[in-house]
């Protein structure tokens, strides 16, 4: 499993990139491993506002239909539109193309409730 070092973790199993005032947000690569091919990413739209731990999208895979939880509070300032057209980016690429939403936080200190990558291990491996 590939976890970078430089990202935050959700126990939902998003991945967190901070950006200054705004963060980028994705899913893990152990998600994306436990729900198999991605067919279909629904993503809130620019503009719109998100609280964290509560549900901003959904992915759908062969399998199963599952809920994205913001791990921050904020905006939305921008949406990969690319996996509108191309939702095996979660799969083939769940850190680098297949990042979801950039959200403008409206707490910074909300960063302090995700988890570091050995954290992220930790529970991923239980």
């Amino acid at each position: 499993m590939n976890t970078p070092k430089e990202l935050r973790y959700s126990e939902e199993h998003e991945w967190v990139k901070s950006e200054g005032e705004k963060v980028r947000v994705g899913i893990t690569d152990f998600a994306q491993s436990e729900l198999g091919d991605i067919v279909f990413v629904e993503l809130p739209e620019v503009g719109d506002t998100v609280t964290a731990d509560e549900p901003f999208g959904s992915v759908e895979s062969v399998k199963t239909v599952s809920e994205l939880y913001a791990p921050v509070s904020g905006k939305v300032i921008e949406v990969n539109e690319e996996l509108n057209d191309s939702p095996e980016f979660v799969n083939e690429s769940p850190y680098e193309k297949a990042w979801m939403v950039v959200i403008e936080l409206s707490d910074a200190s909300e960063l302090d409730n995700l988890m570091t990558p050995e954290k992220y291990e930790e529970m991923t491996n239980e």
